[in-house]
């Protein structure tokens, strides 16, 4: 270890650990592994590869891959660089991709698609300086066991690598959430901020870490960086599997887990048999957002996985983390969301904007040391959005007891969580409106016991055209992607407006949601 690279490395850094522990195993993907030394270098390697294609400080790399190893070795390259990945998730239509890399500015690819030829094509108007395919070997397109071949220095990341997380916006087209690094006046209450995260969640550097959310979730990096910066092992589950996550647990002795609803209610629809089957007392914390969360899965889960083990979170991709919710309370505070971090302020509102008194329940604006000004490379936020104080507007309607609890109960916007991922309905309306004979659509989300929410779909017909819901499913594959289009679609003689010809979704969603505790 020499005098330079002692200097350089951070203490929560990649090259940190490289030197402190260079041959125990930091991460694991089915029957593969690395060390820490050998993610190291091998970060080193593709580093060098992207900066001899012209890749530098401040570009953004789009990556869209499965949890695997791979992608922690291009996530640390970029930081490397000091640029930021912007992930993509891997069922966009190669037209929506194309969409994302020409707003972003995003000047490089990586794929791991078992033929990733059509997205190529259709990027190849964004003159990309770097296309890579990881699995397939193409003509004209770098190899990606060359690229982790070349001879190249040792570098250090100055920090982490920026994120980029595409949130569909409600005028149905996605938008971009820039990577978050607070002013200097806001440093130090970031570095508390990030430091309460810490300590509500009880994190130890002994940890095992099982990785099973996407790489395009803002969840699933915020997992392997806090796995890097104590120095823990990490666990990659390729395609989220129920069993295949309990032989996983057990055999590896996973201490913790983060997920999101629909993955703990697959496991928890598994066989008794097979639940009582493995040895999952090694997980001390299994952490839920996402999603909300139904009360008598925290149950389940409190049974199953130890009364101790359960941590709730809530967010939004706008604002970083809000709430934490810890084991002691699961039971005192049923169906909230928990206390809010260190420097964020709740705010809730009434329709006028008038605060309102603890108890009562209105719109929420929440205000942490991370809320975004403005979407990637757009104009800055308004005031219906984010105000002069610096409250942002999250969408999601609740109130605040007499404790400082959060409990959310609405949704202000039509926003759909299905299985932890948003998505906007006016996006799938502008998809499914492309059919000539479809005069106007509302989506709305309805009550789903698997996935919380699934996407429902009615649709006015032009007078003298028709078309069947079969048909419009079908059509709906060249623009939508899969997670996006609805599980099921109702022909409507008219969608039910107001008098000023305003479309009423409440009166759509009523009958689905009706003696239902919440909303959403």
């Amino acid at each position: 270890m020499t005098e330079t690279t002692t200097k350089d490395a951070r203490s929560n850094s990649l090259e940190f650990w490289a030197q402190t522990k260079p041959d125990q195993v930091a991460l694991v993907e089915g029957e593969r592994s690395l060390t820490w030394s050998e993610w190291n270098r091998l970060s080193d390697h593709l580093a060098e590869s992207m900066a001899r294609a012209g890749v530098g400080r401040d570009d953004i790399i789009a990556v869209r891959t499965q949890i695997r190893i791979e992608w922690g070795i291009i996530n640390c390259a970029i930081a490397k660089l000091g640029g930021s990945v912007l992930g993509l998730n891997w069922r966009l239509t190669p037209s929506e991709v194309a969409y994302v890399l020409g707003n972003s500015g995003a000047v490089g690819l990586m794929a791991d698609d078992p033929d990733p030829r059509p997205m190529f094509e259709a990027a190849k108007p964004m003159n990309l300086k770097f296309t890579v395919s990881i699995d397939t070997e193409l003509d004209g397109y770098p190899k990606w066991g060359k690229l982790l071949a070349t001879a190249s220095p040792e570098r250090f990341s100055a920090a982490e690598a920026g994120l980029v997380i595409y949130t569909s916006g409600t005028t149905g087209l996605p938008k971009g959430v820039p990577p978050r690094n607070p002013e200097p006046h806001m440093m130090q209450k970031f570095l508390e901020y990030r430091a309460s995260m810490a300590e509500a969640a009880g994190r130890r550097e002994n940890e095992v870490i099982l990785c099973t959310m996407p790489f395009s979730h803002g969840a699933g990096p915020s997992i392997v960086r806090g796995g890097i910066a104590r120095g823990c092992p990490m666990v990659m589950q390729r395609r989220f599997d129920p069993e295949g996550a309990l032989k996983l647990i057990q055999e590896h002795k996973i201490t913790s887990w983060t997920g999101v609803p629909t993955m703990i209610k697959r496991v928890a629809g598994l066989p008794e048999a097979v639940l009582k089957s493995y040895d999952v007392s090694s997980l001390k914390h299994i952490s839920v957002g996402a999603a909300p969360v139904p009360f008598s899965l925290k149950l389940w889960i409190m049974e199953y996985f130890g009364e101790d083990s359960l941590h709730e979170a809530y967010g939004s991709t706008e604002t970083s983390m809000i709430s934490h919710m810890p084991p002691s309370m699961q039971r005192k505070k049923p169906g909230s969301s928990g206390l809010p971090y260190k420097h964020v302020d709740v705010s809730v509102r009434d329709s006028d904007g008038k605060e309102l008194p603890r108890g009562k329940a209105g719109e929420l604006w929440i205000r942490t040391p991370l809320v975004i000004k403005n979407y990637l490379n757009a104009d800055p936020l308004d005031e219906k959005t984010l105000d002069a104080d610096g409250f942002f507007r999250v969408g999601d309607v609740g109130y605040v007891d007499e404790d400082g609890y959060i409990f959310i109960t609405d949704r202000a916007k039509d926003m759909i969580i299905s299985g932890g991922v948003n998505l906007y309905p006016a996006e799938i309306e502008a998809g499914l409106l492309l059919h000539p004979a479809v005069q106007d659509v509302a989506v709305i989300g309805i009550p789903d016991d698997e996935f919380g929410e699934q996407v429902k779909a009615f649709v006015e017909v032009k007078p003298g055209r028709s078309v069947t819901p079969n048909e419009l499913l079908e059509f709906s594959k060249e623009s939508l992607a899969s997670y996006k289009r609805p599980k099921s679609i109702e022909i409507v003689a008219e969608l039910p407006r107001n008098e000023a010809g305003k479309l009423l979704k409440k009166d759509l969603r009523a009958r689905y949601w009706e003696g239902r505790e919440r909303m959403v």
